[in-house]
Parts: C-alpha cells; structure tokens; sequence
C-alpha cells in the first residue's frame, strides 16, 4: 500500500491501517532506537512510544520528506530524550549506553566462520564499540545512520536537523577519532 493512502487512513484512524504501518516500520524504528539506547527492552519501550507519537500527531505531517526520515527524526529524538531522563535520574550515564560491547546493531554476523574468525571478529567488534563509545553523541548518531541505517547524508541532516556540510564534517571527524581510538585499543590490547 502506498504510504500516502496510508497515511490519509491512519489520519481517519483507521486501525488495519496503522497495525500494517507498525508492522512495516517496526524493525527499522526498533533498530535506531537500539543503535542509540544499546539496550533491546528500552528500545522496544521507545519504538512503541515512537508509534503512538505517530498515531497522535498524523496530522502534522506535512508530506515535505520522506515518511522515514520523520520515523528516524522521532526515534533519534525520543530515543535521546530517554537518555536525558536517565542521566538526570542517575546522574551519570557513560556514552557506553549508547554503544557498549553488548551492542546488537544490525551488524551482518557471519555463521559460518571457523572458531578463530569467531574471536577476531568479537575482539573487532568489541574494539569499534569501545571507539564509537569515545566519540560525541552527535557523531555517534551520524555514524550510525550512515553506516549502520545505510542513509544518505541528506536524510540523515534532516533527521538531526542540521546541514549537510555540518553531517559531513561530523562523519569525517568521527572516522579520523574512530581510526586513532582503535590504533591506541589494539595498540594496548
């Protein structure tokens, strides 16, 4: 079903509607929030909360982007202002929320590898979410829209509010953080 006539439908409140736009969106949504929150309870708390913001105010989408950028501008924000709320709660909350080692991204896992491929591939993970955990939120966000989500940098300027230029720069910075984090872990490891 296209996503415009869905849209009109969900906006009528009709509830086969929303239920097919839940199912088609939900590992997507649940996936951002998760690359954000590291945590797959939190992150399936937030997704629900995303698709009853979306059921509330269909009204206000205007149609100028995509209806993904807007589902990933709701999950990055939702998802940060769960962050904010638990860092005033506990008054410290390390960047190793939002990627530690127990990390599950949508990071392609290859089963056949032998016992040794295994470990690397554990130890090289382990070394990328420790050097993602060292970057700035911000950074953190564009890398993984880009290379986790697969997004172009125009989306994923719209979904941070923020420019193209501004996506680019905080891309660039962050792989040159990320290169020098993990030539210092495997350097000490």
């Amino acid at each position: 079903m296209d996503d415009k006539i869905l849209l009109n439908k969900i906006a009528n409140r009709d509830e086969d509607a929303f239920r097919f736009f839940v199912e088609k969106y939900h590992k997507l949504v649940l996936n951002v929030c998760n690359n954000i929150l590291n945590n797959l309870d939190d992150a399936m708390d937030i997704s629900q909360e995303v698709f009853m913001k979306i059921y509330e105010s269909i009204d206000h989408f205007r149609g100028d982007a995509k209806i993904t950028t807007w589902l990933y501008r709701i999950a990055v924000n939702k998802s940060l202002n769960h962050l904010r709320s638990t860092k005033k709660k506990n008054r410290f909350v390390s960047l190793d929320i939002i990627f530690g080692n127990d990390n599950k991204t949508n990071i392609p896992e290859d089963q056949g590898l032998k016992p040794g491929e295994s470990i690397e591939l554990d130890e090289t993970k382990k070394a990328l979410y420790f050097a993602l955990s060292k970057l700035s939120k911000k950074q953190n966000i564009a890398i993984s829209l880009s290379y986790f989500e697969d997004l172009p940098y125009k989306e994923i300027s719209e979904i941070m509010d923020i420019t193209v230029t501004e996506v680019g720069v905080l891309i660039n910075r962050g792989k040159k953080k990320l290169h020098k984090i993990i030539t210092e872990y495997y350097q000490k490891n």
